[in-house]
């Protein structure tokens, strides 16, 4: 396996975590059983969680570095050639003799446009024995940020919290309740999350006060994001300014508040915040922050094609905005739009655009597109 070459002037990710192959087939309307139908249309790519990201944030123009496993199969050979040729690293991979890689079977409803995953894992799984010492210090050499979708936890946990003695900024990507989550919270600078997760760990009524739930039981998160598929996003960011407890606002409160500010009209991403205020949920206490409302593209439903991996896209578009000092109201329109740009082929990778895409233009300005503030 060789390793792409480094471009100095920008910046240098580690990502830990799942990669597959992905045998995806579009079907008109999702079988019954004991049915027997066609596919209307089928690709095989690769996949899974980190890969995705990474290969997305690749594409973007960070330099990515990728730690997995994978057997010495016709599959796992597919899975890093193509890595490699979206210019993603893959010499820190871990490559077993014996076993099989990963794979997943996707169907893709065209009638619903929704997407089933069945995934089997790669076996032998990744253990940390598999990580030695030298190897592991060279994956970290000059990292900007590591990234963990807390999959292969036992193996990852090892990394994060290496890049954690070395001071290194960590993301976690917290699609469902895992193994190793909460350990993995405990390490995180930034946290993306699925639309269920934030009430289903922190157990709060609703999802903005389940954010500030996730600010208070994690002290060292600068902010935390959830994805809403079509409907956007919301993040709360913490803040580190004095604000008097006499701006407190219920949370729950505003979302509603600030998406009168939304141009109803405009189809392409945007995104809305409040002011740095005191962030109160009712039962669960306040931080000071701002909360924001980014929205997501309407896609026509005639160029819909498949939703896999687009909070992969998300993510990693989330990872270019980190590296590149982007501000929130520029970063979550700018990761809506690569998703959505995403969600017009099929497959998590085909569409993925590169950075010198003209779409993500008008994004990419050193200004924020929209701004609009309004205080508690």
């Amino acid at each position: 396996m060789s390793s792409p070459s480094i471009r100095p002037e920008l910046p240098i990710i580690l990502g830990v975590g799942g990669v597959s192959v992905d045998l995806l087939a579009t079907v008109a309307s999702f079988p019954n059983p004991d049915d027997k139908i066609r596919s209307t249309s089928m690709k095989v790519q690769g996949g899974g969680n980190a890969g995705n990201a990474l290969t997305c944030a690749a594409r973007l123009g960070l330099n990515a570095r990728l730690m997995s496993k994978v057997a010495n199969d016709a599959q796992g050979r597919g899975i890093l050639e193509e890595l490699e040729a979206d210019g993603v690293d893959v010499s820190f991979f871990v490559v077993s003799e014996e076993g099989n890689s990963p794979f997943t079977y996707v169907i893709v409803d065209n009638q619903t446009k929704t997407r089933t995953c069945i995934h089997t894992p790669g076996f032998p799984p990744m253990c940390p024995d598999d990580l030695k010492n030298s190897n592991l210090l060279s994956a970290l050499e000059g990292v900007n940020l590591a990234y963990f979708d807390v999959r292969l936890h036992e193996t990852a946990l090892v990394v994060a919290h290496e890049a954690k003695k070395k001071r290194m900024p960590i993301l976690i990507d917290a699609e469902r309740l895992r193994d190793g989550l909460d350990e993995f919270l405990c390490l995180a600078d930034y946290v993306v999350c699925s639309k269920n997760l934030p009430q289903a760990w922190s157990k709060a009524p609703s999802v903005p006060s389940a954010l500030v739930s996730m600010l208070l039981r994690l002290p060292k998160v600068k902010f935390v994001i959830v994805t809403l598929g079509e409907n956007g996003c919301m993040m709360l960011e913490r803040s580190m300014a004095e604000v008097s407890e006499t701006t407190e606002i219920n949370i729950d409160d505003l979302p509603e508040l600030l998406k009168q500010n939304i141009d109803s009209g405009k189809t392409t991403p945007t995104c809305v915040s409040s002011d740095i205020t005191r962030l109160q949920a009712k039962g669960i206490g306040s931080v000071s922050g701002r909360l924001f409302i980014g929205t997501a593209e309407k896609i026509p439903e005639s160029e819909l094609v498949d939703t896999t991996g687009a909070g992969d896209a998300f993510i990693g578009s989330i990872l270019y905005g980190i590296c590149t000092n982007m501000p929130p109201e520029q970063m979550l329109p700018f990761a809506a739009q690569v998703a959505t740009i995403s969600c017009r082929a099929l497959g998590a990778r085909t569409d993925l655009p590169h950075v010198s895409d003209p779409r993500l233009t008008p994004f990419l300005g050193q200004t924020p597109l929209i701004t609009t503030t309004m205080g508690g």
